[in-house]
């Protein structure tokens, strides 16, 4: 059975983002990127929320087209921009970016097809709202948060509307030169509710 992993950058106060949304904190740097691209080379599909859908897709063809990074960056580029993506709004009335399919809501049995079907894991980037809504329906299998050294003093947190505790199996750690540090965690009760 395919995976669902929520990857997430966050600060050392636990936000994935500053009051209004910023993301201007994340520490991307070459060897992050080459951890990114090879996590992207690990999965085949991506879910998004509309407001992470519409930055990626206003920021990923547009580094692609221009060619001005690293040959990481670019190859990272390449990767977002052919891998199969799909994103719940309901506001939303079309999904351009390239291999994006559009969905209004998340419905779990949909969701628990994606993961019974053929392929390769499946991520969340960024979309706290839907990690909420898939850790609610016990639908993650693993948990990625990217903590950057940096303190906001505040902003949006991950969760939001978790009725209990959620328990976590410390599965990795990974540390980057630039002081990022990578925590991979297994929900070991995902697809048992």
């Amino acid at each position: 059975m395919r995976r669902i992993i929520v990857s997430e950058m966050v600060t050392l106060d636990g936000f994935f983002a500053g009051p209004n949304g910023e993301t201007d904190w994340h520490m991307a740097d070459e060897e992050y990127e080459r951890y990114s691209l090879g996590f992207l080379e690990s999965v085949d599909t991506l879910l998004f929320g509309r407001v992470t859908y519409q930055m990626m897709a206003d920021y990923w063809p547009a580094a692609a087209a221009k060619g001005l990074h690293t040959k990481v960056h670019a190859d990272v580029a390449r990767a977002m921009n052919e891998i199969q993506k799909v994103v719940y709004s309901s506001t939303l009335k079309a999904a351009p970016w390239n291999n994006s399919l559009l969905l209004k809501k998340v419905v779990a049995e949909e969701v628990m097809g994606m993961k019974l079907a053929d392929g390769k894991d499946i991520a969340v980037f960024g979309s706290g709202q839907l990690a909420s809504e898939l850790t609610r329906l016990g639908l993650v299998d693993e948990y990625r948060f990217i903590v950057n050294p940096i303190v906001l003093g505040k902003g949006r947190p991950l969760f939001t509307g978790l009725e209990g505790a959620l328990r976590l199996e410390l599965d990795s750690i990974k540390d980057f030169r630039s002081g990022v540090v990578a925590l991979s965690y297994v929900n070991t009760a995902a697809g048992t509710e």
